[in-house]
């Protein structure tokens, strides 16, 4: 049996879903019970509960083969380093109790680096330390480059604004990954559990696109294949993602991520190989990110 937390979220139901195709028993888990009745249906057990909760997770952990763990967020959290290392303690305290042996971790690039990286370096960072500190577990970290779905949420302020704006430089070119091959590199590992000790495995897309590249894939998507891509200064990001919803401290916590991509700071730390290569383009995978607003426009 398999546990996979954060079975609803992007990376975290593709999981699921691929093992439980794959003939794996399959104990889902997440906070919301009404979003799991899905993978219930598909044949998951399902468990719900708070993620901040280590006896809860315990419970979700205990008996599994191998577990999957990922540390959610939100960017409207009012003291997001306090939340993080909450469901870092908790999920590092989960897997010592529970007995569980074998874990995957969906981190990122630059999590091997202690500052300057912005919503790496306050979560992701300590995470793995967290984990590695732990005696007789085998931890695989999946550090994989920026999702689709970051880039393809720029498409509310394409609609608003008609440009494209980050802090990035445009000719800095990232590597960009699906979620679903970030699954699949997940569920691939917690099957085959091919490795001891701690392992660290990049998963890169097929190809590193720059902001404009990815900025005409999107607006193409929409209907809108000439939207430009705009950088724009720190304190410029910081003020449209608070009007976003952001709070202060993750707007200024995003801005020093996108700053780090820029620079180069964050970066794969074996270049690109044949394993971190994976090939779903974002070609492939951008409409059913922007559907509605296709069809709309």
């Amino acid at each position: 049996m398999i546990t996979v937390m954060g079975a609803t979220g992007n990376v975290g139901r593709k999981v699921v879903q691929q093992l439980l195709a794959q003939g794996e028993t399959v104990r889902a888990v997440g906070r919301n019970p009404e979003a799991l009745a899905e993978l219930a249906a598909a044949g998951a057990q399902i468990h719900a509960g708070d993620a901040a909760d280590a006896a809860f997770l315990t419970e979700a952990f205990r008996g599994a083969d191998a577990a999957h763990t990922m540390l959610p967020y939100s960017p409207g959290a009012t003291d997001f380093r306090a939340e993080q290392e909450c469901l870092g303690t908790a999920i590092a305290a989960a897997v010592r109790d529970s007995g569980v042996r074998t874990v995957v971790a969906v981190s990122s690039l630059g999590a091997e680096l202690p500052s300057g990286t912005g919503f790496i370096a306050a979560s992701l960072h300590p995470q793995e330390r967290r984990l590695r500190a732990l005696e007789g577990v085998d931890v695989l970290f999946l550090r994989p480059g920026l999702f689709f779905e970051s880039v393809a949420a720029a498409a509310e302020v394409i609609e608003a604004t008609g440009v494209n704006l980050d802090v990035v430089a445009p000719d800095v070119a990232v590597p960009m990954v699906s979620t679903h091959d970030v699954a699949e590199a997940a569920a691939t590992a917690l099957r085959a559990r091919d490795w001891s000790g701690f392992e660290v495995r990049e998963v890169l897309g097929p190809r590193d696109l720059t902001y404009p590249e990815a900025t005409r894939i999107l607006g193409a998507a929409m209907g809108r294949p000439d939207v430009p891509y705009v950088q724009v200064s720190g304190d410029e990001m910081v003020a449209a993602l608070v009007q976003a919803g952001f709070t202060s401290e993750t707007a200024a916590l995003q801005v020093e991520m996108a700053t780090a991509i820029s620079t180069g700071t964050i970066t794969p730390r074996e270049g690109r190989t044949a394993r971190s290569t994976t090939h779903t383009r974002f070609e492939d995978v951008v409409t059913e990110l922007v559907p509605d607003r296709k069809e709309a426009s």
